[in-house]
């Protein structure tokens, strides 16, 4: 396959230097139909809102363009969501053009529109409602760093692919034709099917918004081609503007069909609600008939296509809060398309679409879409190979899944068998059946070295001085290392009592408050229960947490366990005064180096340490397995941080390890950086060594290689090795980033000269340039691998 097209390297050249803004046109339009809806039921208000949209947003076709749609009246600008949250807005909209990390140009006209609308929503957003509904410990447990929901808590949910298939094989007007059946049998003096009458009546709305959308950039092609001097370019023009007479309103038959449907589709997702990890899933199996059935497309045109779809995702963009900047870095906006693994029936499902889909990551070099690759038993060496080769371009694209882990583990979670075998991955690392599944994946990010802290503090929090948790023992007073790890399960166990608490108070306020009618008429089986995908009309309903600091926690639990109860090298009050003091002074720093180099690390292969951290990812796990959210569905954890890893540990004093107090945390089921020193087989064997299965919500392992290791066929092989080593032995994901230490430091001094430099950050690419400085350390920290 050959490199970019001429067109596609024109869009690729003006792509870097564009700076993202804040579109206010959104937030007006949403004020306005919201306020014409007033006391009208939520379904409709919501659909009303959506058409509003639609019919009034600014919609423009670039130069060169063949798939048109846009979410703002810029590219990489970004709109906001004011019914979900606009409290942080207004004090942020002096400061967002100055962050660190994700900056947002905003002009002072804009800034007055907004503030012309916001005391409109005060009392009226998702996020005081939710927070109306929550006991006080819980927001106090937030406040003090134990975890965050903020992702939901001011935002849409997202976390979702939905059936893209359905409107490609039978258009929106299959859709409107169901929602219409399904009304036609209610009985509305009945209650029920009264309020089903209006969410289909929303469906409804919705999909013929969607069908006038597409008509709008119908007739601005034709409007474009009537002046267009170039015969070439007219040509185009007058196709873009006939096939979005028919799609997505009528089902796509050619590939240039199905791919500008499918645009649409996915635009109005991201337009409907502004919960990001809105993800394309098995992109290849369902685009790969209209290739197949298409008898004027050729590979070359197919992946020009493909490039520019992976441009436009790229386009899309979210502005968070500052502080969920820190956790979310580099304007990400977590679209995970995944290629490979096996179909329905277990047999291998790789085809042309998957190899056009690495190839554009190769020839775009961009950090949207999350692109990954499915891996079992029989995938095609030369497939493995193409994914590899994908890895060596240092974009930190593909990341790796295991088939022969992912599967069973969503088998035991009760999906059926064909629905776990087609499996997508949502977001950073989240399995689920795409079409299917409300995931409520990154539900919230749970800070399991503040539970080590907690534990060694009879409850209290050193920084705030309160008694936030259960009083479990002074750990001086601890005889044995029973007693040290009883109190890290007892703290473990109040507060994922109160995550889950606080979780489906979120939950219960969005199903509520948010129904998305436009979202839900894609996912099975909404339009068959008459409920929305946030009232549970999902087939299947999960909730899923993650655990930040595996091994943080891990070490430390293997520090007190040798050094203090096994080997007597310290007593539980040197080590409590070294941790108190932030390991300061000349005993202090001894205590450190002792816990350094003489207590075991996870990431070497030690089964010392290793079994620990399994043990104290298990404690987290098992709680939160007990828990059930309101659509139904039961929680399942899993072990990922995105970049959490690094605020998370600026809520953590210094813990038994050796790491020093407000510094970032291990991330994901990743070592501690630095103190993986045995190599990349090694820090595989590590890993496997979780319960991957059990933590079914996914884990992260996040390896960085220098340029050299594979640099040639021979490190390609050695990086399929690893990969294998990892996944034969029970792991279920790697990403691997491959770039030097020396041009992550000159990235940093030199920021204009790496303006397109694209690192791994967590279960996400980004620019490196646009990352918060911390973030960008805490890449530069991790260890650097060698064959």
């Amino acid at each position: 396959m050959g490199g970019p097209s001429p067109r596609v390297q024109k869009k690729l050249a003006g792509f870097v230097g564009i700076q993202p803004e804040v579109c206010v046109e959104r937030a007006l339009l949403v004020t306005k139909a919201y306020q014409e809806t007033e006391g009208l039921p939520v379904y409709t208000r919501r659909a009303h809102a959506l058409e509003t949209i639609l019919d009034n947003m600014s919609i423009f076709i670039g130069d060169e363009e063949l798939i048109v749609g846009n979410q703002c009246s810029k590219p990489r600008s970004s709109p906001l969501f004011p019914e979900f949250s606009c409290d942080w807005i207004e004090p942020e909209l002096d400061t967002m053009a100055h962050r660190d990390g994700d900056a947002f140009q905003i002009s002072e006209e804009s800034k007055a529109a907004l503030r012309a609308i916001f005391p409109y929503w005060k009392g009226k957003t998702n996020n005081e409602l939710a927070t109306n509904l929550m006991p006080p410990e819980c927001l106090e447990a937030m406040m003090a760093g134990v975890y965050t929901f903020g992702n939901y808590y001011y935002n849409g949910v997202g976390h979702i692919s939905v059936g893209y298939w359905k409107v490609l094989e039978r258009g929106l007007n299959g859709i409107i034709a169901d929602a219409a059946e399904a009304k036609a049998r209610l009985d509305v003096s009945d209650a029920d099917d009264l309020r089903k009458c209006h969410f289909y009546n929303s469906i409804i709305t919705s999909c013929k918004a969607v069908i006038r959308f597409a008509g709008r950039f119908a007739a601005e092609a034709e409007k474009q081609a009537a002046s267009c001097p170039d015969p070439r370019r007219k040509a185009e023009l007058l196709e873009i503007a006939r096939i979005c007479r028919k799609v997505p309103a009528e089902p796509a038959g050619s590939f240039h069909e199905a791919c500008q449907s499918w645009w649409f589709l996915h635009l109005v997702i991201q337009i409907e609600s502004n919960g990001h990890s809105v993800s394309p899933g098995r992109f290849d199996q369902y685009m790969y008939p209209h290739f197949a059935k298409d008898p004027s497309i050729t590979v070359e045109k197919a992946q020009e296509l493909v490039d520019l779809l992976f441009i436009k995702l790229t386009e899309l963009n979210k502005i968070r809060d500052a502080e969920s900047t820190k956790v979310f870095g580099g304007y990400p906006l977590f679209q995970n398309m995944i290629v490979g693994g096996v179909n329905r029936k277990g047999e291998d499902a790789t085809n042309a679409i998957s190899y056009i889909c690495l190839q554009a990551a190769q020839n775009t070099k961009l950090y949207q879409p999350s692109l990954s690759v499915r891996i079992h038993e029989n995938t095609p060496h030369i497939f493995y190979l193409k994914a590899v080769q994908t890895t060596r371009e240092g974009l930190g694209i593909p990341a790796y899944y295991n088939d022969r882990v992912i599967i069973p583990a969503l088998l035991a979670r009760g999906l059926a068998r064909d629905d776990a075998r087609d499996y997508c991955m949502i977001g950073c690392v989240e399995p689920q059946c795409g079409g299917k599944t409300e995931g409520w994946h990154d539900a919230a990010f749970f800070n399991l070295a503040k539970i080590v802290e907690l534990a060694m503090n009879d409850g209290v929090c050193p920084a705030c001085g309160k008694q936030l948790g259960p009083k479990t023992g002074k750990a001086t007073s601890f005889t044995t290392f029973e007693q040290f790890k009883e109190a890290y399960a007892k703290q473990m166990e109040y507060f994922v009592r109160l995550l889950a608490i606080a979780d489906n108070a979120v939950d219960a306020t969005h199903a509520r408050n948010m129904p998305l009618p436009f979202l839900s008429s894609m996912v099975d089986d909404c339009i068959g229960s008459g409920k929305s995908l946030q009232e549970g009309g999902a087939v299947y309903n999960f909730t899923g947490p993650q655990g930040v600091g595996v091994a943080n926690a891990g070490d430390s639990l293997a520090a007190v366990k040798k050094l203090v109860f096994e080997e007597n090298a310290l007593t539980m009050e040197q080590l409590k005064t070294a941790i108190d003091k932030n390991f300061e002074g000349p005993d202090g720093e001894a205590v450190r180096q002792l816990l350094l180099n003489r207590a075991p690390k996870y990431g070497n292969d030690i089964d010392y340490v290793d079994v620990l951290a399994r043990e104290a990812a298990m404690i987290y796990c098992r709680e939160v397995d007990r828990y059930h959210n309101p659509r139904g569905g039961q929680f399942q954890p899993g072990l990922y941080p995105a970049s959490a890893n690094v605020p998370m540990g600026a809520a953590v004093m210094a813990t038994p390890d050796g790491r020093k107090a407000n510094t970032p945390l291990a991330d994901g089921v990743s070592p501690s950086g630095g103190l993986d020193q045995s190599g990349p087989t090694a820090t595989a064997l590590s890993v496997a060594k979780l319960d991957h299965a059990e933590a079914s919500n996914g884990t992260l392992l996040n390896m960085k290689f220098h340029p050299n290791a594979v640099k040639d066929d021979r490190g390609l092989e050695n990086l399929v090795a690893v990969t294998e080593t990892l996944f034969t032995h029970g792991g279920s994901h790697v990403q691997y980033n491959v770039v030097s230490k020396e041009t992550l430091l000159d990235a940093q001094k030199n920021p204009e000269k790496y303006r397109g430099l694209v690192v791994r950050v967590a279960g996400y690419s980004a620019f490196f340039t646009a990352l918060d400085s911390r973030i960008q350390n805490d890449i530069i920290a991790r260890t650097e691998q060698v064959f």
